[in-house]
């Protein structure tokens, strides 16, 4: 008996040294994109505060939350390397902060609350700029204006606006305002992770309608000229994007928001404006 315990006691330690060594593999990141979700190198975590500008610069990092499938704004190109206009933004303006851009990649429906949570610095990923959303965060100047399209399949007739979607089915990222206006409208909404998600529920007839972003419609039909989808609405005001930050954080904000005039003045921000949509996109 006393042999047979002894084998027991070296099975468990070495059972609990394997699974020590399994969670630690878990937490590496290498490299400035994180797409498993594990944790990046922490600016605020460990004091529970909004990232600042000091605490930034003294990080050398700007961690960005983004989506990484919502082309052309944030998305992998044909070598799996993160790009996309936000992520070209980004990236300028950590530049010009003199930090370095660590991106980590997460579903729509958790940026937020990983901002919140202080998992990121901040968001660059389309963020509409809502009365709502200021009563818990700060926003940048906006750096985009889009509006909001109506999208069906090109051989549905029964949808020609907004008022049309009354109990039609819309995909649509659950938390986004474009959600909203589908709900508004009385549509059922079939929750989706990103456009290209709701793009391919549309087409596969699993729902017959998304309101999404003019610029996102453009680049798709850009780049699939035969999609079998349209437009048959828009809004008739633009909304307006900007980076998103926790409360806290006004002078690294301001810091941005110069990055970011800079950016329009020097004439960076319009190249790479019309690198992705072929025009300025700021107004």
């Amino acid at each position: 008996m006393k042999k047979w315990g002894s084998f027991t006691l070296v099975m468990i330690l070495t059972m609990l040294v394997l699974a020590a060594c399994g969670n630690s593999s878990n937490t590496a990141t290498t490299g400035n994109t994180d797409t498993t979700g594990a944790a990046t190198t922490d600016n605020t975590a460990s004091s529970g505060k909004a990232a600042t500008l000091e605490s930034v610069k003294a990080s050398g990092k700007l961690r960005i939350g983004t989506e990484g499938t919502y082309a052309p704004f944030t998305f992998h190109d044909a070598n799996g390397k993160l790009t996309g206009f936000d992520v070209d933004i980004a990236t300028e303006v950590s530049k010009r902060l003199g930090v370095e851009p660590v991106f980590t990649e997460a579903a729509w429906d958790s940026l937020l609350g990983g901002l919140e949570s202080k998992r990121f610095d901040t968001v660059f990923n389309e963020v509409g700029i809502t009365e709502e959303r200021q009563k818990t965060f700060l926003f940048s100047d906006p750096y985009i204006a889009s509006k909001a399209v109506l999208i069906v399949r090109d051989d549905n007739t029964d949808i020609k606006s907004f008022a049309d979607l009354k109990g039609k089915k819309s995909a649509q990222s659950l938390t986004s305002n474009l959600a909203q206006i589908a709900k508004d409208n009385g549509a059922e909404i079939v929750s989706v992770d990103g456009f290209t998600q709701a793009i391919g529920l549309l087409t596969s007839n699993r729902a017959q309608a998304t309101i999404n972003d003019n610029l996102s419609y453009l680049d798709l039909k850009k780049q699939q000229p035969d999609a079998p989808i349209k437009v048959v609405a828009e809004e008739a005001n633009a909304s307006q994007s900007g980076a998103i930050f926790n409360k806290g954080g006004e002078d690294l904000v301001q810091a941005v928001n110069k990055a970011l005039k800079d950016m329009v003045d020097d004439g960076t921000y319009l190249k790479i404006s019309e690198k992705y949509f072929g025009e300025d996109v700021s107004k």
